[in-house]
């Protein structure tokens, strides 16, 4: 049976969240979070162009034009939701308002620096919330494919790429793995179905302590 990579890592990823949490979904793989949610699990999403109660992805024929994510995606918004100007809405980050942020990483070192806003020499649109999220959200958590398309590693001893933020990583999931960040190092604390121990050492560069109750998902 054929894994969808990016929902694999989404549904994975929906287990983190805990009941009464202000949580921000990042672009990318962070989108498809809510879909794997229970649906009566009480949570705020945040979403830094000024909502707090976002709500899914939606239809653009179905979609209200005023209602976008912070992506440019048109969004629902839930019961009670607020808006807020990006200055009011920042506040809220920098304030360590956020219990939970995903992000999505081009590179992650050991020591948990984040590199995912731009590739020297391609256009970016600029570092954009992710350098206030890296560094406010009290618990940042990355959602990423293991491995570039060329099939490089992304997971680093030292991040080659311009950095978001240093040392601001707690966790990495991907469809490989689940992988802690540590003050002294990276654990492995889950590995796929799909894959072996040996696979995700190989396609790892950063030095992994493998955890006692090492587990599948």
């Amino acid at each position: 049976m054929s894994v969808n990579i990016k929902e694999k890592i989404a549904r994975r990823a929906a287990q983190e969240i805990r009941p009464g949490q202000v949580v921000n979904l990042g672009i990318g793989i962070p989108t498809l979070i809510p879909d794997f949610l229970p649906p009566d699990l009480p949570l705020t999403i945040h979403s830094e162009n000024g909502i707090l109660g976002a709500g899914e992805i939606t239809l653009a024929a179905k979609a209200d034009r005023n209602l976008i994510d912070a992506g440019g995606a048109y969004i629902s918004v839930v019961p009670g939701a607020a808006f807020c100007d990006s200055a009011l809405s920042f506040s809220l980050v920098r304030g360590g308002r956020l219990n939970l942020a995903f992000l999505g990483a081009l590179e992650v070192s050991e020591q948990g620096d984040l590199a995912n806003w731009i590739i020297p020499g391609k256009f970016a649109p600029g570092i954009g919330g992710a350098m206030e999220l890296a560094q406010k959200a009290r618990r940042l958590i990355i959602t990423t494919t293991h491995t570039t398309k060329k099939g490089e590693a992304k997971i680093l001893k030292n991040c080659t790429l311009p950095l978001t933020a240093r040392r601001c990583v707690d966790m990495i999931i991907t469809e490989l793995a689940v992988i802690k960040v540590e003050p002294d190092g990276m654990v492995l604390t889950e590995i796929a179905h799909e894959t072996d121990l040996d696979t995700v050492l190989r396609l790892t560069e950063a030095p992994l302590e493998i955890a006692e109750g090492l587990t599948t998902f």
